[in-house]
């Protein structure tokens, strides 16, 4: 006798965070699930389950919080709208099918006009081109459109269920996960994706101490944070202002302290800025370790501009080091061979497309190359035999510390080599005439793909990854790379000129001295007194220190598990990550992989290179990630359906 069907289980995929990282993912789900999910529905008695997708995240999909609508105009992307995308096209190696889908810059042009039109943003849509640099709130609509297509390709037994809401915990049931909402929802989940991007962390110890001199001086101290979430409001009119950070975070506070409080830029005949002042800027007084901002970014295009795969960082040469099981030493026997990359791909360009700026042909210059020491006195002799201009040199140490070494007999002087240098890099970046620094940017990005492929299988220890890839590498990249707009810089020089923004020079030091703040640099006398001290950088990933419920759950229930890191010398660094498989997939603190929670973002081991968006026709990492992180949730899903299929029968 046969009795009445039991329903049957229909297997839940839980997204905790709806931003790019979540959009990619359900993009390449809705591409492989034709193949992995099986048939669709049939209204029958002896029907396959489809899936139900949870996506818990208190701002919309589709931007989350760092790409949210609702933060100011002003603040833009740091990438050109023809250099970003979120679909795979011809280039992207990956398993599932290519759906191509269009950059922003045809989003833009195409299907964006109407959206950003209703949204308020149509002067915005038709003043950006491709070489145009988009604000975050076009970009949020253009990933929430992204989000809204991959959700509309899905089969149609796949469901989507948006939660405007905060996961605050997932455990483990049985061989379930459950995913507990902040409003008290409870989600039953047979896979759980955590993407919930940049962590708030807790104050480090020397953030506690400037908070506490703050409150006991009554000071004001901003420690580190996402730009739009911080109130600059107790920045007062007229007074100084110390800034820790030269870098993207930097620019954010000068534009919304600037021109976000009413002042105006005008344009001169000579392409110059000038800043009319509204009254209610403070003065900005800014230092780094460098003490000069972040290269503005390459203001012209290369013909035939493609990725090159590398000919000396690559994974056989990783491979080849020592025994191929122990962990490399990355400043002895890694960083040789990235900054031989670089130096590679500079010279390579240089020497093929202006030979007439050179000595020597590159057949010539080539194998002495291959055999140099990059830095070393007798590469140098090479490099002023064959390039006769110091301006086309590629020396690493010159570009990453530029002020390294100076003193200056006065602030003035100071503050004027630094606006010197700031012209020079507006000059540079926009002239194709220095194109090789355009394929020292291809390369990194190559070199960042190889370090990815390192990290996760185990060739660089975590110390190491936490300092030099994490820290000087990312800083380096940072710095050279992953600037602002040539227009942002433009900007610094015309509040500079207004007597708005001086530079407080390099290696910057803050001490609290008779209740004040005091900003010191050994390049310059004297220190620099404000009531007022803004950290203007992202907090420094460190897992242990996040104040996400959902991590400090998981750590403590041991369902994840946070890398032990020690360097060499016996120390433990600040810092540290989730730690994941190759996969993506958690690693648990007893060792196991917790095969259905996947792990993605910049605070997870494995995770660099894939961070960020990707540019069209450049075979992003993190494309390729997202691919093979939905084909495996989908086959998780399709046994998940099969057993419960055959625990029915």
């Amino acid at each position: 006798m046969t009795g009445t069907p039991q329903p049957q289980h229909v297997p839940t995929l839980v997204f905790v965070g709806g931003g790019p990282r979540t959009v990619g993912i359900l993009e390449r789900i809705a591409a492989s699930a034709p193949e992995l999910l099986g048939p669709a529905n049939q209204e029958s008695s002896g029907s396959v389950p489809g899936l139900d997708i949870h996506v818990v995240d208190p701002f919309p999909a589709g931007g989350g919080r760092i790409w949210r609508t609702t933060q100011s105009p002003l603040l833009w992307m740091n990438s050109t709208t023809a250099d970003v995308t979120i679909f795979t096209d011809g280039s992207v190696t990956c398993e599932g099918p290519i759906v191509p889908g269009p950059s922003l810059a045809e989003w833009v042009a195409g299907p964006g006009r109407d959206i950003l039109e209703a949204a308020g943003l149509g002067a915005a849509a038709a003043s950006t081109g491709p070489a145009d640099f988009a604000s975050r709130q076009v970009q949020s609509h253009y990933l929430r459109w992204a989000y809204g297509r991959a959700v509309s390709t899905l089969p149609r037994q796949v469901q989507v269920t948006e939660h405007r809401t905060r996961a605050v915990d997932v455990s483990d049931h049985g061989t379930r996960q459950r995913v507990l909402l902040a409003d008290g929802t409870k989600l039953p989940a047979d896979v759980v994706v955590l993407a919930q991007g940049f962590l708030d962390r807790e104050l480090t110890a020397e953030e506690a101490r400037l908070t506490a001199a703050a409150r006991d001086h009554g000071l004001t101290y901003l420690p580190p944070g996402y730009t739009a979430d911080v109130d600059l409001s107790e920045l007062r009119a007229g007074e100084p202002v110390l800034v820790r950070g030269f870098g993207l975070a930097f620019i954010d506070v000068m534009v919304l302290l600037g021109e976000g409080r009413g002042g105006r830029f005008t344009e001169n005949n000579e392409g110059t800025l000038t800043y009319r002042p509204n009254g209610r800027e403070p003065v900005l007084h800014v230092g780094s370790r460098r003490g000069v901002p972040y290269h503005a970014k390459i203001g012209y295009t290369v013909p035939g501009r493609a990725p090159v795969p590398p000919r000396h960082f690559t994974t056989e040469a990783i491979t080849a080091i020592g025994d191929g099981r122990r962990p490399c030493d990355f400043r002895r026997e890694l960083w040789p061979l990235m900054a031989k990359e670089l130096t590679a791909a500079h010279y390579r360009h240089l020497f093929q497309v202006y030979p007439e700026r050179t000595l020597i042909s590159w057949e010539e210059f080539s194998p002495l190359l291959d055999a140099a020491v990059i830095g070393s006195e007798a590469f140098s002799q090479i490099i002023e035999q064959a390039v006769p201009k110091r301006e086309d040199r590629f020396d690493l140490l010159a570009i990453d510390r530029p002020l390294a070494g100076g003193h200056f007999g006065s602030r003035d002087d100071l503050r004027d080599t630094v606006a010197e240098y700031i012209r020079a890099d507006i000059r540079r970046r926009a002239d194709p005439y220095h194109s090789a620094d355009a394929a020292v940017f291809d390369a990194l990005l190559t070199v960042y793909g190889v370090l990815a492929w390192a990290i996760t299988a185990g060739r660089i220890a975590p110390a190491d990854r936490l300092r030099f890839v994490e820290g000087e590498f990312h800083g380096f990249f940072s710095f050279l790379a992953s600037g602002p707009p040539p227009r942002r810089l433009a900007e610094m020089l015309a509040l500079y000129d207004a007597g708005l923004l001086h530079f407080a020079g390099p290696d910057l030091q803050i001490s609290v001295r008779k209740g004040t703040f005091v900003g010191r640099s050994p390049a310059a006398a004297g220190g620099i007194v404000a009531r007022a001290l803004v950290d203007a950088r992202l907090p420094r990933p460190d897992v242990r220190a996040a104040t996400d419920p959902v991590i400090k759950g998981l750590l403590a229930g041991g369902q994840s598990a946070a890398e032990d890191i020690t360097g060499p010398d016996g120390e433990s660094p600040s810092g540290g990550q989730l730690l994941a498989d190759g996969r993506c997939r958690a690693i648990r603190a007893d060792g196991s992989i917790h095969d259905r929670l996947f792990l993605l973002g910049p605070s997870v081991s494995g995770s660099a290179g894939s961070a960020g968006f990707s540019r069209p026709g450049f075979n992003g990492p993190g494309l390729r990630q997202n691919d093979r992180v939905a084909r495996d949730i989908l086959r998780l899903v399709q046994s998940t359906r099969e057993m419960e299929s055959n625990h029915a029968r």
